[in-house]
């Protein structure tokens, strides 16, 4: 088949573009705005094409999503403080662009939309599954949910529900909770929490593009449904979180302030049963993850960092 990715260079995209090469012809778009060179190693594949855009340059993305078999549209503006920060943006790469590409398709043609958690904003009690109601709350979440409704209003597509990703791709960033916390730890030895009681599902970032595999290959059974994508023994707060990455790095401390607020007031604990019932499964524990983040960050020089951020960018959207 002949896959095309929007924001293929991206964290998420990296490491799903790679995946997908080994069986299928993949055709990425993206406008590498922090001039990462994540795919470069991949020039030589018969099978990988590149093609550097805009997603809000339509009449050239409308050609080649004219031209491919699937489509996965990863390219958005990411995050809370991003979106906020110029709303109309945002809607337009995190809304609009997939409104234009769900009405470019072809009945035969496939779409499996990345959402996320986010959608289910903040629940005190039980266990959020794909059946309730969402309630973001923040204009990221909004966003992501209006495209989330419009693909599955107006075609056949699959939207997954993405737990909080950790892990590492080669185009890496410390801006995700499990990445950011296992760094400070490794580099000032301490961390201060805030609201430390939040709760957040977690995956891996391999699980999800085994994820998107499985679901290209067995699309047919699954058009048209939802699917939190998340692993099931992981929902755990923040404090949790830092204490088993202690159980990897030693010498470290935490402090707890109630100073300070998380603008991000997402907590919820999610099931990934359906998912599970397809015959899916993670491969990959917060453990695994952990330790494989120890071992990247001894490459990442400190002075380095801020490029392996997701900050609000000089030009526009940016690759998930």
């Amino acid at each position: 088949m002949k896959i095309l990715i929007t924001g293929g260079a991206g964290y998420l995209g990296s490491v799903i573009t790679r995946n997908l090469l080994k069986k299928h012809e993949v055709i990425v778009y993206d406008n590498l705005m922090y001039n990462q060179t994540s795919l470069v190693d991949l020039c030589h594949h018969e099978n990988f094409t590149y093609h550097y855009g805009d997603v809000r340059e339509w009449s050239k993305l409308k050609y080649i999503v004219e031209q491919v078999d699937v489509i996965i549209p990863l390219a958005a503006l990411v995050g809370f403080p991003s979106c906020e920060k110029d709303k109309e943006l945002a809607t337009s790469i995190n809304t609009t662009q997939i409104q234009n590409i769900v009405d470019t398709m072809t009945p035969d043609q496939k779409i499996l939309y990345p959402n996320t958690n986010s959608g289910y904003g903040s629940r005190t009690e039980g266990m959020v599954d794909e059946t309730n109601d969402l309630t973001p709350i923040s204009h990221y979440g909004v966003t992501k949910c209006e495209a989330e409704d419009y693909i599955l209003q107006e075609s056949n597509g699959i939207v997954f529900r993405l737990a909080t990703v950790f892990g590492t791709s080669s185009r890496m960033r410390l801006d995700l909770l499990v990445n950011e916390f296992v760094y400070k730890l490794l580099t000032d030895k301490y961390i201060t929490l805030f609201e430390h009681e939040f709760v957040r599902n977690f995956i891996h970032i391999q699980d999800v593009s085994s994820a998107f595999e499985f679901m290209i290959e067995n699309y047919d059974k699954h058009q048209g449904q939802i699917f939190n994508v998340g692993l099931s023994d992981t929902n755990i707060n923040k404090k949790q979180l830092v204490e088993r990455i202690q159980k990897q790095i030693s010498n470290t401390s935490i402090t707890y302030s109630d100073y300070f607020e998380d603008p991000d007031k997402r907590n919820y604990v999610v099931s990934n049963e359906k998912i599970e019932a397809t015959g899916w499964k993670p491969q990959y524990s917060l453990d695994d993850g952990i330790s494989e983040l120890i071992q990247a960050y001894k490459m990442i020089v400190p002075q380095e960092s801020s490029r392996y951020r997701n900050a609000f960018p000089l030009s526009y959207g940016q690759s998930i």
